[in-house]
């Protein structure tokens, strides 16, 4: 889920009475799960590649901000207790939705760029769809091995936040090297992710140290 434990408390009160009334309806957590996902994977493929940049960026900004609700349902249903199929299907369909848009910003640069613009942008938004990958593999395969390593400068939350805000800018009139300039910036600092969990997990399980 996007938003993480910094944003639980938040997203609770605000998708709270929503996840309720789906909770009482008995919608199950997963298909909230895939209906989500399914809707980020249309809108990025049709909306982006289009050059609808506005309508892209803010419907893609709401299934994001939303993304939360079906945690909030599994936490009305089972409460605290653990849902290893849950987690993992979240998990799994999340990296479905930001492959959609960071694809579909690829599209977009292919369609709608010429030259040197067309390079980077197609370089930066490939880069981020590589590197993003990698912070959650990181992740995922540290956890695997009994190390939490949720450290890094570019949590998923902050790598689709950055990449919608700078393409709602152009698509408002600034010119597209700003959003070339973001998702380069982003692959830099999934990079640095990258590096900063392997650097933990080996200092976990090469030295000792705590994670």
């Amino acid at each position: 889920m996007v938003l993480g434990n910094r944003g639980r408390g938040f997203s609770s009160t605000l998708f709270g009475p929503l996840a309720r009334l789906l909770v009482r309806l008995r919608v199950s957590p997963d298909v909230v799960t895939f209906a989500g996902t399914a809707a980020v994977v249309v809108a990025s493929f049709t909306l982006l590649p289009t050059a609808h940049l506005v309508v892209g960026a803010l419907v893609l900004g709401v299934f994001v901000l939303t993304d939360s609700i079906d945690g909030i349902m599994a936490r009305l249903v089972h409460g605290d207790e653990p849902r290893p199929y849950g987690e993992f299907l979240d998990s799994t369909l999340d990296r479905f939705s930001d492959g959609a848009i960071f694809a579909g910003l690829t599209l977009y640069f292919v369609a709608h760029a010429d030259g040197p613009t067309r390079t980077w942008g197609v370089a930066a938004s490939v880069a981020c769809l590589a590197l993003g990958g990698l912070v959650s593999y990181a992740r995922a395969k540290a956890q695997a091995l009994g190390v939490v390593a949720k450290v890094g400068i570019a949590e998923r939350a902050d790598r689709l936040i950055v990449a919608l805000v700078a393409t709602l800018l152009v698509g408002l009139g600034l010119p597209v090297q700003v959003l070339i300039g973001a998702l380069a910036l982003l692959a830099l600092a999934s990079l640095v992710t990258v590096g900063q969990r392997m650097a933990l997990v080996r200092r976990a399980l090469v030295e000792g140290a705590p994670a």
